[in-house]
């Protein structure tokens, strides 16, 4: 639900990939009729298991809710999203077919929840959260991970991960604004 660039994320989401997938899902364990109001056609899934275990039960859980064979995942904090990267991702794996998932990299830095995973990833994911092991860097490295590289060249960050960088996010915004007008 947040608002980075006079856009509610996932509106911006929604708009982006409706005609490159078959459904939109949330992963929330609240705020799930609010998340219908902003997107009627959107539907939404809780994790397998209480607690907050991070983005790979998100991506776990998934596979109890979805019947393709492919989800593509993206953080709700990307302020960002590369042409093609569904395009790419799905090529990275088809190039590896032992790859299980293939991510995101902008400008250097792995942006690991924006990624591209097969369905049969599901056994080392849940091997993963069964051993409290939830690093999806060292997970996916059991997936034989593809990288994805895209480059953009007046990105100030690619995701917003704190109030610090929201506000730094907002104030580079603004400054760029007062130059471009």
């Amino acid at each position: 639900l947040q608002q980075f660039d006079d856009q509610i994320q996932l509106l911006k989401i929604c708009e982006y990939f409706k005609t490159q997938v078959q459904h939109i899902w949330v992963n929330s364990h609240r705020d799930n009729s609010i998340y219908k109001q902003i997107e009627p056609d959107i539907q939404c899934y809780a994790d397998d298991q209480n607690g907050f275990l991070g983005p790979l039960m998100g991506m776990k859980s998934a596979w109890s809710h979805l019947q393709a064979d492919y989800a593509l995942f993206i953080p709700c904090d990307v302020t960002y999203i590369p042409n093609q990267v569904v395009l790419k991702l799905h090529r990275a794996l088809q190039k590896q077919p032992q790859a299980q998932v293939a991510y995101v990299n902008i400008n250097g830095d792995a942006l690991y929840p924006f990624c591209l995973l097969k369905r049969e990833s599901i056994s080392v994911l849940g091997q993963a959260i069964a051993e409290d092991r939830l690093s999806l860097r060292e997970c996916f490295k059991q997936l034989n991970a593809q990288v994805v590289h895209f480059q953009k060249q007046s990105l100030f960050c690619h995701s917003i991960n704190s109030l610090d960088e929201l506000q730094q996010y907002k104030q580079m915004k603004a400054f760029k604004q007062m130059f471009s007008d």
